[in-house]
């Protein structure tokens, strides 16, 4: 049941931002307060009703609201209502403040860091539901966390939180914090690497000395924030030296990646300092499919791996498996993250050759033109009949070959999303018959 003393309760509410978080947030808020809705494209919004619902913008100076609750892709610098924003900043809360101002007696796991959140979250939660555990998956994968129904005091919820989010929350706390890894990500938005890693360290410096966080100490970025100030959760360290045994029993190959690797270490800890019963939290990783397009194997032969990583947003995103492959095909292309570095070296890259797409490809170029050997495309159908034709030319050779599509950067400039990326790349895969080309091969 709901906490009776809550800070949401007949208040007047500004939503900003009709998303998914931010209509789940309506729905749940507008019983017992008075609920303004604004959205900067209210042209996307589909719902009729909802549609009559919004407020405009020269109304909203005339409300005394008690509290905005944002939308985490809005950027409050840049948005129609920055002005506002900016007067009223001390009022932003988010959708995790209202899930916490009614169920903090609720046990929640949240994970944050810059790569391997979803996948990490969606472990976490097969395992606890493979546990017998009311568990709910919530957050940027999953439900948004305010549209779980039937909460029990036993619920627990496995929160996937962005940067976003954690910056703009107010009073949310992670019971069990999981920071999975840092690397620079997000610097339109956050300006500096050290916003982008104070925004992800909020959520260990928000928690109490009853909480825990789970991170690897020695990471040189997390070392550096957490030495600055004493942090009152229990710190536990994650690291492959603590938890190699744990490892040894791991026969999914999806976990071969240093990066997959590193992110269920963190699912080790915390399930042991949840006491779940090891063999069946074995069992569950050893049968884990993985996500959709984030390392997924679509394709492969004794010679031959087709991965579609269509998830892979940022070089250190594609570095986690490129480290893990040895001879490769990387297509990468698309709208590169600001101040985004490859960081592998050129011996490290002898055995590759990268296949750049899309009007950005300069950008690409001019990062890895003196690290990997590489070709330039117009769009991905080009790049992929390339490979293809490479393929055809050495078709007698015997190495295994992977195909890895990881593009490396966001997706908005030819897709609607890195899901949709995907999907076009699946398809592409199909009309150019690459997959009876490899068994030509």
């Amino acid at each position: 049941m709901p906490d009776n003393k809550n800070i949401f309760v007949k208040k007047k509410i500004l939503i900003y931002g009709l998303g998914k978080s931010g209509l789940s947030s309506y729905f749940f808020l507008r019983k017992k307060n008075d609920v303004y809705l604004y959205d900067d494209n209210r042209n996307i919004i589909k719902n009729k009703k909802i549609k009559k619902l919004l407020i405009k913008s020269n109304h909203i100076n005339k409300i005394n609201v008690d509290f905005i609750v944002i939308s985490p892709g809005i950027d409050i610098k840049k948005c129609y209502l920055k002005s506002f924003l900016k007067k009223n900043f001390k009022k932003i809360v988010t959708d995790l403040d209202v899930f916490y101002s009614y169920y903090s007696k609720n046990k929640n796991i949240t994970i944050t860091g810059t790569n391997g959140k979803s996948t990490t979250a969606k472990i976490l939660f097969d395992v606890l539901k493979n546990q017998r555990k009311d568990a709910r998956l919530t957050g940027n994968i999953g439900n948004p966390i305010l549209a779980e129904k039937k909460i029990t005091p036993k619920t627990i919820f496995v929160i996937e939180a962005s940067s976003y989010q954690i910056e703009y929350s107010k009073n949310f706390k992670a019971n069990y914090a999981v920071i999975l890894n840092i690397t620079p990500d997000h610097l339109e938005r956050h300006k500096t690497f050290t916003s982008y890693v104070k925004a992800k360290l909020k959520l260990i410096r928000n928690q109490t000395n009853k909480d825990y966080s789970f991170l690897n100490v020695k990471n040189k970025f997390l070392k550096k924030e957490i030495n600055k100030k004493k942090l009152n959760s229990k710190i536990i360290n994650v690291n492959i030296k603590s938890m190699n045994q744990d490892l040894l029993k791991v026969k999914n190959t999806y976990f071969f990646t240093e990066g997959n690797k590193q992110n269920l270490l963190h699912v080790f800890a915390v399930t042991k300092k949840l006491a779940l019963n090891k063999s069946i939290l074995f069992k569950t990783v050893n049968n884990f499919k993985g996500l959709k397009f984030r390392q997924q194997i679509i394709y492969k032969t004794k010679k031959f791996t087709l991965i579609n990583d269509s998830k892979a947003t940022s070089y250190s995103s594609s570095i986690n498996i490129l480290k893990s492959l040895k001879k490769v095909y990387w297509i990468v292309g698309g709208i590169p993250k600001l101040g985004d570095k490859f960081l592998m070296s050129k011996n490290q890259c002898s055995n590759f050759k990268a296949y750049i797409y899309g009007r950005n490809k300069n950008s690409f170029i001019k990062e890895l033109k003196n690290k990997i050997k590489y070709e330039h495309f117009d769009d991905l159908r080009q790049a992929l009949k390339k490979i293809i034709l490479d393929i055809k030319f050495k078709k007698k050779e015997k190495e295994h070959t992977t195909v890895l599509f990881s593009p490396s950067a966001a997706s908005f400039d030819s897709f609607k999303n890195f899901e949709d990326r995907g999907e076009k790349f699946n398809n592409l895969v199909k009309k150019l018959n690459l997959k009876k080309i490899i068994n030509a091969r």
